[in-house]
């Protein structure tokens, strides 16, 4: 049993996340019953499930929170801020009582409580009293006149009400998707003295006319599954219960204790809508192929697994360079092409195992747009918050590290960049701010830009605070960009007054310290009474990547492909003679990096040198090697404690004879060689 509840802990964790995310669609567009729906159904959901495993506390939250949104679906209630309140408060205790263990706890059966007594309250306040009769008048309204039949044979297994469901209960649902005939077999049932009651020997033959599909009597029965045997059938475009001869034929072969054929209730079908023969075939031939279409769906896998599957992978590469290296050096006939195609497959294999750890960035763009909501209360300032490019794709890993650091900029956004709505309008600006998430590809890269039209930021101002704490000499003197940089200093704000928003010191160093750890660059630009932008730039993946394979002295390096611009050849005097390490090419002059002094390596170059040239955004420079060996796939593997405060090594590979190649950091040398960290001279 424990098995299924963690099942449905997983498939409840998903129905909160959905549910919190159409929630906060639903704020920005109230009117769409779209939204109710599938808010209420994803409610019923969780009621249903929570139910079966024996989260009765849930189960029975949720029933009374369902109740207010099947108030608004029924247009007798609007949605108001205290409704939206209420519910994402509740959210949250949904997660609570997903994985409660201690109902004790005191803490928790207050905020329940509370909970629990404003849902009451706005559903008694609301709440319009009707009889039965109009009950049904609206349920027939709201499913209109289209009703299609539905033939379903619903046979639990004889142990079904061990797993804690009733069937009863899943009948019931059924009864509210429209109109419904329901038929008990007993024929299974056994004498009475050998009767088991903890075993289910009913079976029911049912036939409903609805129109809300095949799908929502399928969800109806989503967790009892593997708990019985299910069959629905489409066997008419109309509502079949309105015609008596149907009923007749249908009731004779009940009381005659006979099986129901679906066939045979096809050939009955055709015979009283004869009209509509052609058209039902032709529906026939559709759902076929769409089922067939349909048949490859989605599968929950563990992490764990795909993590095992990367490394798997990960040594499959390396020793796929195992055997070109051998193949190089042997030559045994047939081995060529056999190599060849192991690369191949090898590099197919990567993308697509890399492919399945790609999962868009909107997935975690909701705990966003509700730290936006909830500081715009709590600030008092009218903040939307606006997304673009949310289906780019970035590695798992990586979305689970960069959740916390955008969580600190979107709140320092709006704890320090948004101004008061007094302010803004003073200023010209409109009542209502705008922050924007924007995510996009540049080559093997991913952007991802958070964006205010706020005040900006003062380099002055920055100026000031660095040195009243001591971290910037009195007499220095910065660019804009080197000002804005020391926002990234361990323990600097600009906050004047601590509040639980900001104002510790803790945040931006953090950001760009677990944005290092995934291989990224954070970068800040800001205009006075413009606004700021923060922009990150990450690599696609973070365990392969293709790389130019070269060689200073015994040591090898890896330069990864996607910053490679150019390979030019020069003689070694040309280089040594170069005036401030400037070298033509193409017409242009480009620094250089003389490589083998910058890693102190020991012997004289070569005769004839090669510069490969390097790009990271508009910068490009040349770095000197002694050989380019060729392109190589590089397993990264990372340094160890010992060299975790290097900034030009982003790892280490195994190549195919066993030695170990320095994976290079080409996108930080640029960084460090601009910002004048690194000195071009010899």
């Amino acid at each position: 049993m424990e098995q299924f509840r963690q099942k449905f802990i997983e498939e409840a964790s998903d129905l909160i996340n959905e549910l919190e995310k159409a929630l906060l669609d639903l704020e920005g567009s109230p009117d769409n019953p779209d939204i109710v729906e599938q808010i209420f159904r994803v409610m019923h959901s969780l009621k249903g499930g929570s139910s079966m495993f024996g989260f009765n506390k849930m189960d029975k939250f949720t029933h009374h929170l369902e109740n207010i949104y099947d108030l608004i679906r029924n247009k007798k209630l609007n949605i108001s801020d205290d409704i939206l309140n209420v519910t994402l408060a509740s959210v949250d205790h949904l997660r609570n009582l997903m994985v409660e263990k201690d109902d004790t706890d005191p803490t928790h059966q207050v905020q329940h409580d509370l909970l629990l007594s404003k849902i009451m309250e706005i559903i008694n306040e609301n709440t319009i009293a009707e009889d039965e009769g109009k009950t049904i008048q609206h349920m027939d309204a709201r499913l209109n006149k289209e009703l299609a039949t539905y033939y379903i044979s619903f046979i639990p297994h004889a142990d079904i009400f061990k797993y804690g469901t009733n069937p009863l209960y899943l009948i019931d649902e059924l009864c509210e998707l429209g109109e419904i005939k329901i038929y008990p077999r007993f024929d299974k049932l056994p004498e009475y003295d050998t009767i088991d009651p903890t075993q289910c020997y009913i079976y029911w033959d049912i036939f409903l006319a609805t129109n809300q599909g095949i799908n929502a009597i399928s969800e109806i029965f989503i967790f009892a599954d593997d708990q019985c045997d299910l069959n629905v059938h489409k066997i008419s475009e109309i509502n079949l219960l309105e015609e008596a001869p149907f009923l007749g034929i249908i009731d004779k072969t009940i009381n005659n204790q006979k099986k129901i054929e679906v066939d045979q209730l096809l050939l009955l079908t055709n015979d009283l809508e004869k009209v509509f023969a052609k058209e039902q075939e032709k529906e026939a031939r559709k759902i076929g192929k769409g089922a067939a279409e349909t048949s490859i769906s989605s599968i929950r896998v563990s992490s764990e697994k795909l993590d095992n599957l990367i490394n798997w992978v990960s040594e499959l590469v390396t020793i796929q360079a195992r055997l070109s290296l051998f193949t190089q050096e042997t030559e045994t006939m047939g081995l060529t092409p056999i190599a060849e195609e192991v690369e191949k497959i090898s590099r197919r294999l990567r993308d697509d195992v890399f492919s399945i750890r790609l999962i868009p960035i909107e997935n975690m763009l909701t705990r966003f747009h509700r730290l936006v909501r909830e500081l715009s209360h709590e600030l008092n300032k009218e903040v939307v918050f606006k997304t673009e490019g949310t289906e780019t794709e970035l590695d798992k890993n990586m979305i689970e590290i960069l959740a916390d650091p955008l969580m600190h900029i979107v709140r320092n956004s709006m704890d320090h960049g948004i101004e008061s709505t007094e302010e803004r309008i003073k200023n010209g600006k409109t009542k209502r701010a705008t922050i924007l998430l924007k995510a996009f590809y540049s080559g093997t890269n991913v952007l991802i830009q958070i964006s205010d039209d706020g005040k900006g930021i003062d380099p002055e101002q920055i100026k000031e605070k660095a040195i009243s704490k001591g971290l910037l000499a009195p007499d220095a003197e910065l660019s804009q960009k080197e000002a804005l940089e020391l926002l990234f200093l361990p323990g600097f704000s600009t906050a004047k007054k601590v509040t639980k928003v900001s104002g510790r010191g803790v945040g931006m160093d953090v950001v760009k310290r677990k944005i290092a750890e995934i291989r990224g660059e954070v970068e800040i630009e800001s205009t006075i009474n413009i606004g700021t932008t923060l922009t990150i730039k990450l690599p696609l993946t973070l365990s392969i990547i293709d790389g130019l394979l070269v060689q200073i002295g015994d040591t090898k390096f890896v330069i990864p492909v996607s910053s490679v611009d150019k390979c030019y050849e020069f003689k070694h005097t040309v280089l040594k003679n170069a005036i401030n390490h400037l070298i033509r090419t193409d017409n242009t002059e480009i620094a250089y990096l003389n490589l083998r002094e910058m890693f102190e390596i020991e012997g004289d170059a070569p005769e004839t040198e090669h510069v490969v040239v390097v790009r990271f955004g508009e910068i490009r420079i040349g770095l000197s090697v002694d050989n380019i060996i060729g392109q190589y796939q590089a397993v990264l593997k990372p340094l160890g404690k010992l060299y975790k405060n290097q900034q030009t090594i982003s790892g280490a590979t195994i190549l195919g004879d066993g030695t170990v190649a320095l994976v290079m950091d080409s996108n930080k040398l640029i960084s460090l060689f601009a910002s004048n960290e690194i000195k071009i001279g010899r």
